[in-house]
């Protein structure tokens, strides 16, 4: 079966927009994927704002992160005001015609490579897709992937081949948007295959220059380092709380912050470790027992695959609020809302360890890590149907909990 699958060869093309990490995180990471399961497909990932016009990706890339972190207030305003829109009304029509003009040469790249099946993990492609599906310009299958434990109506579409949810609440949401159960797959959001592997916290905790045998807390602030990390830094590290632990800080591209922590670490030697930009988090991510982040969904998925207990801070008002409520939910995380709260929590956590080993129980019983498999494994299955080719073959394939929603 397995020479079966490597001969298949097909065109994927995968379209993310680089709006926050994520959707561009989940569009490598099915990416990465088919080149293992598929190393004779021929699978592109494009970011969608390398083909728009400067303001637009401005707009949508360069004030978006600004509006989130300076004015959150704003943009939970924008994101409800856009949720309850009507999709035919005159400002929602005037808004698809300004992103049409402005993206003129993603459509032309896009049928330039003939694909013969479209993975969109932002809505704004499945946007534009499905009017020209609409309109009959586009004939291959297109996939949605949502990347965020809720669901917002832009990524809801007519004529989408199908549509891939987190988890069982966001395809039940889908359901109640219209779209046809057979369409609605539970797979997971797409993380790293990295993110699978059994890792040894010793060797993981030495790469880093971590004793593996203290308690570890991890922080990170998303992959753009939105939040002040050097400040909460701080307070932690001044904690007394009678069992000693080591801080292990990400700050994605903030240089100003990593260097601020840097300067810290000299403060505090031994016990703070700071790092930029890394493509190596899933063994960071072993070596640690707590992580404190902004709920992002791709960051939340990471930490449920590596069965990683949370505090979620600060967290985006819209997606990242319904992402937090989830995992909380399900006994994986704890909010901090400000800095005493997160003071208090670590406090709490650091003095019960029954509750966090809970947690991370909670943790492992809800993450997916093999998403990114089974949503590849769902579209190649649908196109050799299509082709009338071992209508089983790759169906036959997909793990039981990989399953189509049944919404009553």
């Amino acid at each position: 079966m397995t020479n079966i699958l490597h001969r298949y060869q097909k065109k994927i093309l995968i379209l993310s927009v680089s709006a926050g990490a994520g959707h561009a995180r989940a569009a490598e990471a099915l990416r990465v994927q088919a080149a293992l399961t598929y190393p004779e497909a021929e699978v592109v990932h494009l970011d969608a704002m390398d083909y728009v016009t400067r303001a637009f990706k401005q707009i949508y890339t360069d004030f978006y992160i600004q509006l989130v972190d300076k004015a959150p207030s704003l943009w939970s305003y924008l994101y409800n005001f856009s949720n309850e829109a009507k999709a035919d009304s005159g400002i929602e029509r005037l808004r698809r015609s300004i992103e049409r003009w402005n993206a003129a040469p993603l459509l032309r790249k896009i049928k330039e490579f003939q694909a013969d099946a479209i993975i969109c993990t932002h809505f704004l492609p499945a946007e534009m897709l499905a009017r020209l599906i609409a309109k009959q310009e586009l004939h291959c299958p297109v996939w949605v992937q949502v990347t965020d434990f809720d669901l917002h109506r832009m990524w809801v579409h007519q004529g989408m081949t199908g549509y891939f949810a987190a988890n069982e609440e966001v395809a039940f949401r889908m359901g109640e948007q219209g779209l046809p159960v057979d369409r609605v797959h539970v797979t997971g959001i797409p993380i790293m295959p990295t993110f699978t592997q059994k890792l040894n916290r010793p060797s993981c905790a030495w790469e880093a220059g971590l004793d593996p045998d203290v308690l570890t807390i991890m922080m990170m602030g998303g992959g753009a380092g939105v939040g002040n990390l050097e400040t909460m830094a701080e307070r932690l590290l001044k904690l007394d709380v009678g069992t000693p632990f080591q801080l292990l800080v990400l700050t994605g591209k903030n240089q100003q912050a990593l260097h601020a922590l840097q300067n810290l670490a000299i403060a505090y030697p031994g016990r703070l470790s700071a790092l930029g930009f890394t493509t190596r988090v899933e063994r960071l991510m072993a070596c640690a027992d707590l992580m404190i982040t902004k709920p992002g969904g791709l960051t939340t998925s990471e930490c449920l695959a590596m069965g990683l207990p949370m505090i979620v801070n600060a967290p985006i008002p819209g997606q990242e609020e319904r992402n937090a409520d989830y995992v909380m939910e399900q006994g994986a995380a704890w909010k901090a809302v400000d800095h005493l709260a997160l003071e208090f929590r670590v406090r709490e956590l650091l003095r019960n360890p029954e509750q966090l080993q809970h947690m991370r129980n909670q943790a492992q019983r809800i993450g997916r890590p093999q998403a990114a498999k089974q949503v590849l494994l769902r579209v190649m299955a649908d196109l050799e149907r299509r082709d009338a080719k071992l209508p089983h073959a790759v169906s036959d394939l997909i793990e039981p909990e990989v399953k189509q929603f049944d919404y009553a």
